[in-house]
């Protein structure tokens, strides 16, 4: 562990190059639910077009590590900055104008919408028009008329990500997207999560349960335990050291 708090220290706590403008930089965060703090002295840098693995296991903090950027938790103390601008005492509406797209653990599908109004109500001129989404995620196209509550679960997460999309992002928060999904959507799942990534230059900031799929299409990761960072370092170094890996996510 000795080791692993090193590293953090070394990975997480780095500052931005000189003349450089990360994606995303966080500075000694501390964060929570009301007074409640959940984060601690959490610290991270990201590029531009990174892409970071958020792992842990289950109440760590990795949601509320996301919420915080999103501007859906309570701000205790240091500092978020998204392309060199103090982001943190801003409303989640205002960060998601800035281009943050938030596909949250819950989906929070409109079930009384039509997958289309779904997609519509977030519509913001950009990269992303629907025609685009649809391209994305066909079975979207076939049940565009179909009600929100009238669609699978892995319908719905894509509708999820999709609707994100429509937001036009630049970084792009992704809560456990391929939670409790058979074992065919999740591989269609992250073949477009894999394309964002890759193809289309999307910063990515993933939170996944099934810890060496989320290493394989980041190249960096970050490990909570206990509200603080406990690992940071490159996705690839983790996935090939299996004693660390589970000592840090996968051991009971």
């Amino acid at each position: 562990m000795a080791e692993a708090k090193a590293a953090a220290s070394a990975a997480g706590n780095a500052v931005p190059a000189a003349g450089t403008v990360p994606a995303l930089h966080i500075d000694k965060l501390r964060a929570g639910y009301g007074p409640t703090v959940v984060l601690e002295d959490v610290c991270l840098t990201l590029p531009e077009r990174g892409a970071l693995a958020l792992l842990g296991r289950n109440g760590v903090g990795k949601t509320t590590l996301l919420a915080s950027i999103m501007g859906h938790s309570s701000f205790h103390g240091g500092a978020i900055h998204y392309r060199g601008k103090a982001i943190h005492a801003l409303e989640p509406h205002e960060r998601s104008r800035l281009g943050i797209g938030y596909v949250p653990q819950t989906r929070d599908v409109f079930p009384s919408l039509t997958v289309e109004e779904n997609l519509a109500v977030a519509a913001r001129p950009g990269r992303w028009p629907m025609a685009r989404v649809y391209e994305l995620f066909p079975r979207l196209a076939e049940r565009r008329g179909h009600m929100g509550n009238q669609i699978s679960g892995g319908e719905q997460q894509m509708l999820s990500i999709g609707r994100a999309l429509m937001g036009d992002p630049a970084l792009l928060l992704l809560d456990e997207p391929l939670e409790g999904l058979a074992p065919i959507i999740v591989q269609t799942l992250l073949k477009s999560i894999e394309r964002l990534i890759r193809e289309e230059a999307l910063t990515v900031i993933l939170v996944e349960q099934s810890v060496r799929l989320a290493l394989e299409v980041t190249q960096q990761a970050i490990v909570l335990n206990r509200g603080r960072i406990a690992y940071s370092g490159e996705s690839a170094a983790l996935l090939a050291d299996a004693e660390k890996l589970s000592a840090l996510v996968m051991a009971g």
